[in-house]
């Protein structure tokens, strides 16, 4: 089914009824005043063009998930798969998108794994995060490299005047058990928080087929952040994130204890200077570190990246105008490369201007990348939207995209050093509806990869490798990621309604099929409302049937989960909460072999003082 005719057959359905942003994750009441992911600065939410959204930490709280992935999960665009259980191996598919297609940043600083590309999400603890924006959609043309299906900025707590501390304990099925502080506070010219939490399960078996051991897992996390403010319009700000987790999974070897260690550290320091009404500079010096590693099975990769940022802004009436000047130092640490200690550089110099003119607002964005190993890689974005009425906006625009290949995908056994960039375009257009508690939204996308990094194996493939295993990673690919995002939500009454609908085709350009673990059909259905003093949620989730394999041979079949949560206050201070996942007990899996949970439940017990 071609984009076209996707579009047809959705033109037909009322737009009251059309897919709609999940109740918890955009009311109203609720929704931030800006947003920063969108040109990497501060803007009001309705002078946005891209196709954002937004989680803060009252809908975070309110939906009960206990994991990063299972916020994301809700959001329209995104499907997330696991090799079993929380602390698993996780992906997550933008637009129907591969993982590492997705740039990730955790307080402006960047993360991802040199090794198997992209962030690794499972280790991103949820009691530290304060807010979530989600950029759908190539945005290279602002942040260079790897933002080819969109950007997820992540924002631990931060302080405020005054104090404001909270804990947070709770336990679930398979023994879960978890605890959380968090001291937010400041005085005069300073701010601060710090975030404590531990997790710790006994998990249950991923595999059924293969060990039959329970594959529990325990972490801890810490969190900081502290902000100076120097001199009025000067402000220094410095961030902290280290996330320790050790989980079981099943390797290759049946009857083995396997263990692996998922280590994530963030560290910023930014300065921030208002140099008058219409000049701003920010001077950005940020490191991001990925270090995993196995036992029994000897297995360690570490990857580092270090990121300097120079931007100024300047305002001119209704337009602003950005200029950076970035510095990207990627390294990785692995003993299967050549040598065991690689290294590489991208500098960048961006440009951004954006235009405000009554109903139109016009955003421009180019940027050159000089990588040390690829040499120049220039991107650009254009993005125009009309508010043709109060409650009515359309928005177009179209972007190009890049992301080098891994330090890993190069220099490895199985590496191949000549490998090219992975290429995109994307175009969509978009149309948005808000009036009260009433809200709408449509988006129609294409975006096309070329130089698809891919593995090609068997025998006489490439040099490297011996039996089954030989092989090497190749520019064999190009991919269409085209569809069509729908969402809205309504008031009837005192319940809150809200539901999500995407139809997507990620297809192989080369072969004709579709691309493994992606469907084509997915939907969230949600309702809330208030009841004798209690807060109550449901939530239905549709996903169609995947593949497995590139082949499209192993089918892994559609399956609906039904979600219930409930909340009320004690006292004014103390809130408990509960949540109920999969309460129909279905068997399903998101990678074949791999079991997810049954029927879990949670209850958590809040206390913040007023």
């Amino acid at each position: 089914m071609k984009t076209r005719a996707i579009s047809v057959r959705l033109a037909v359905l009322p737009l009251a009824c059309a897919a709609a942003f999940p109740a918890f994750a955009q009311a109203p009441a609720t929704l931030p005043e800006t947003v920063v992911t969108a040109t990497r600065s501060q803007v009001p939410v309705t002078d946005v063009v891209a196709d954002v959204s937004i989680v803060d930490r009252e809908q975070i709280e309110r939906s009960g998930a206990n994991g990063l992935a299972d916020v994301l999960s809700r959001v329209p665009g995104i499907t997330v798969t696991r090799n079993g259980g929380p602390a698993s191996t996780t992906s997550v598919y933008l637009r129907g998108a591969e993982t590492r297609f997705t740039a990730v940043f955790v307080d402006g600083v960047r993360v991802d794994s040199q090794s198997t590309g992209g962030a690794s999400w499972n280790a991103i603890p949820l009691a530290q995060v304060e807010r979530i924006e989600v950029l759908r959609g190539p945005a290279a043309a602002i942040y260079g490299s790897d933002a080819l299906a969109g950007v997820v900025q992540i924002f631990t707590r931060q302080g405020e005047a005054g104090f404001f501390p909270s804990v947070h304990v709770g336990v679930g099925t398979h023994n879960t058990r978890d605890m959380s502080v968090s001291l937010r506070g400041g005085q005069g010219a300073v701010s601060y928080a710090l975030g404590l939490s531990g997790e710790r399960s006994d998990g249950f078996n991923s595999q059924p087929t293969g060990n039959p051991d329970r594959d529990g897992y325990r972490g801890q996390a810490v969190s900081g952040r502290l902000g100076w403010k120097l001199a009025p319009g000067h402000e220094l700000d410095a961030t902290l994130l280290d996330s320790e987790q050790k989980a079981g999974y099943d390797g290759y070897l049946p009857g083995q204890d396997d263990q692996n260690q998922q280590d994530l550290r963030t560290l910023g320091l930014n300065w921030s200077a208002a140099w008058s009404d219409t000049w701003k500079t920010r001077v950005g010096v940020t490191r991001g570190i990925d270090r995993y590693q196995t036992t029994p099975s000897p297995y360690l990769t570490n990857t580092r990246i270090d990121t300097y940022l120079l931007r100024n802004e300047w305002r001119m009436g209704t337009a602003t105008l950005s200029a950076d000047l970035e510095r990207r130092e990627d390294h990785l640490t692995n003993g299967s490369t050549i040598p065991e200690q690689t290294a590489r550089d991208q500098n960048a110099l961006a440009l951004g201007y954006t235009l405000r003119h009554g109903a139109h607002t016009l955003q421009l964005n180019a940027r050159h990348d000089d990588d040390s190993e690829f040499g120049g890689e220039s991107t650009g974005g254009v993005a125009y939207a009309l508010a043709f009425s109060p409650a009515w906006r359309a928005t177009l625009s179209a972007g190009t995209a890049f992301r080098v290949p891994t330090l890993f995908q190069r220099f490895s056994f199985y590496g191949t050093p000549d490998l090219k960039a992975e290429t995109a375009r994307n175009f969509e257009a978009g149309l948005r509806y808000q009036a009260g508690h009433d809200r709408a939204g449509f988006t129609l996308y294409r975006n096309d990869v070329k130089n698809l990094i891919d593995y090609v194996s068997g025998p006489g493939s490439c040099a490297n490798g011996v039996g089954e295993y030989a092989g090497c990673y190749g520019n064999t690919g190009r991919a269409r990621y085209s569809g069509v995002t729908l969402s809205g939500g309504t008031r009837a009454g005192a319940v809150n309604l809200g539901a999500s609908l995407d139809l997507m085709r990620p297809k192989d350009q080369e072969t004709g099929l579709r691309l493994a673990r992606r469907a084509q059909t997915q939907a969230t259905l949600t309702a809330d409302t208030q009841l004798a003093g209690w807060t109550l949620g449901g939530e239905l989730q549709h996903l169609g049937s995947r593949f497995d394999d590139a082949a499209n041979t192993m089918r892994l079949p559609a399956h609906s989960l039904l979600n219930l949560t409930a909340s009320t206050a004690l006292t004014p201070s103390w809130t408990l909460q509960a949540r109920i996942d999969n309460l129909t007990d279905k068997a399903y899996e998101s990678v074949l072999g791999y079991a997810t949970a049954g029927r879990t439940l949670y209850v958590g017990l809040n206390w913040s003082p007023r």
